[in-house]
């Protein structure tokens, strides 16, 4: 009896807190803050706008969970906020998704055997929009003195594009495990990437193009620990949906017509919705994180999100059905016009024109960036259908502050010490790469041999296009009779 007794004790004693303990786990998970800490108008950057002005309600103005890692010494480092543990280096060799996953089940970085790829939601989990393309004039073949990895590097290893090997800096595609429902281009099988060089998400093909169908190549970095970005939604059943899982409240109908980013800034702080009144327009973090990625307009006739949610449906510049892009607060840094863009996610697919058609080029789950004003257009090298008017979702709740004025102090400094490795060694190194003629980068890229030229079977254009480069007709083109390009459709590493 006197042992039951103790059993039902340590019962009520315990059980209590062993509930509390997992309740919390499973209905709080905090996105970490985009980072973001300069207010822009449409074109460049502003003094924080006070509540009715222009612009008011962007991303630097609301201040989440703060950046916050730990290095622990061992190779590794801890997000302490998703509690997620990431490998600290990078690896200048990229590799495939076969080959990181094989590479994972062998780590026992930091005395763990549990390393993982991360899915995209993980892995976006480190992005930080105080990064910067920086200017370069459409040279992507040197790298900027301004630019600004668009993640921590006083923490992490960073890798930008080999321009050595004829790659441009952006170049700086990291792997993700989560492949895309449906297919890009024309019918690839697609993996998301996040760029950490020009602060985007998109679908990468498996397979380059050409007759090696060789898997395409990324940089690696590793993770293990907590599960994040499985969301838990909850229907109020008075139009809002709360995701459990980060305490944040969301629209769940969107706003039913296309805006400007000004416009959507103004329409979010100015909405009363199902009783409440501080409703936001969300940064890049917060709306990536409802993305459902099992599911795309041509797999589940749906926009890829929960179908707890309602969406509006559009006719895209293809004459097709299909879901809108949607605004987020935060400005990309992208270019020689820093901040005049802003940050979208694509619900539906995420369109360019390629040689005359209109195509999924990134997929459903993408981010991207749209100019701020201006006119619809195709733009950048796969044609980015710019919309300028998108849709907005609208939130609220979660981990946030309201902020008046810039921090005057970050907990993590900006911009960063740039501790890249030099795509040339595996040493650290704070130099900037020597640019490469367009010539020479054209032949280092298709050069498999190493002899200096590019001969007819490494080329990977059409045969025409061979014998039109191919001055002398010695069957090679040298860094003299080099285009000052690759061919239209051709060796073009996507952004």
């Amino acid at each position: 009896m006197k042992s039951i007794y103790l059993s039902l004790l340590c019962y009520f004693l315990f059980y209590p807190v062993f509930i509390g303990s997992q309740e919390k786990q499973s209905v709080r998970n905090p996105i970490p803050d985009t980072g973001q800490n300069v207010c822009y108008d449409n074109f460049k950057a502003i003094a924080f706008p006070t509540p009715g002005q222009p612009f008011y309600g962007q991303d630097a103005q609301y201040e989440g969970n703060i950046p916050s890692y730990r290095n622990n010494g061992d190779g590794t480092i801890s997000d302490l906020h998703t509690g997620l543990m990431w490998s600290q280096g990078v690896d200048k060799n990229k590799v495939s998704l076969i080959e990181a996953e094989q590479i994972a089940k062998k780590m026992k970085l930091g005395g763990h055997s549990d390393w993982r790829v991360p899915d995209i939601k993980e892995l976006y989990s480190l992005i930080d929009f105080r990064g910067s393309t920086g200017f370069s004039r459409g040279d992507f073949y040197s790298i900027p003195s301004n630019a600004i990895p668009y993640i921590n590097t006083d923490y992490f290893g960073f890798e930008f594009g080999d321009i050595k090997a004829g790659e441009r800096y952006i170049d700086a595609q990291w792997l993700s495990s989560t492949k895309y429902a449906s297919t890009t281009m024309i019918g690839n099988e697609t993996l998301f990437g996040v760029n950490f060089a020009d602060g985007r998400i998109k679908g990468y093909g498996y397979k380059k193009s050409g007759r090696s169908r060789e898997l395409k190549k990324f940089f690696v970095r590793y993770v293990r620990g907590a599960v994040y970005g499985k969301n838990s939604f909850k229907d109020n059943a008075d139009g809002t949906i709360t995701d459990q899982t980060t305490g944040l409240m969301w629209m769940q109908k969107d706003s039913g017509k296309a805006m400007t980013w000004q416009e959507a800034l103004q329409y979010a702080e100015n909405l009363v919705y199902a009783g409440y009144n501080d409703w936001r327009l969300p940064n890049a973090k917060e709306l990536q994180y409802i993305v459902d990625y099992s599911r795309s307009p041509d797999t589940t006739n749906s926009p890829a999100i929960a179908a707890i949610f309602h969406t509006t449906a559009i006719t895209n510049e293809d004459e097709k059905k299909d879901y809108p892009y949607f605004w987020t607060s935060t400005s990309h840094l992208d270019g020689p016009n820093p901040g005049s863009s802003a940050v979208y996610v694509s619900f539906g697919r995420a369109l360019g024109k390629m040689h005359e058609k209109i195509m999924d080029v990134h997929g459903a789950g993408a981010q991207r960036s749209d100019f701020k004003t201006g006119k619809p257009m195709s733009h950048g090298p796969q044609g980015d259908m710019v919309r300028i008017q998108n849709y907005v979702r609208c939130v609220r709740g979660g981990s946030v502050n309201l902020k008046s004025a810039p921090s005057l102090e970050n907990k993590n400094s900006y911009p960063y010490k740039l501790k890249i490795q030099n795509s040339s060694s595996s040493k650290n190194s704070d130099k900037v790469s020597t640019p490469l003629s367009n010539g020479m980068g054209f032949v280092k890229r298709l050069d498999r041999d190493g002899d200096g030229r590019v001969s007819r079977s490494e080329f990977d254009g059409p045969k025409s296009r061979f014998d039109y480069h191919d001055k002398n007709k010695d069957g090679y083109i040298t860094e003299e009779e080099a285009p000052a390009g690759p061919p239209p459709g051709h060796g073009r590493q996507p952004r």
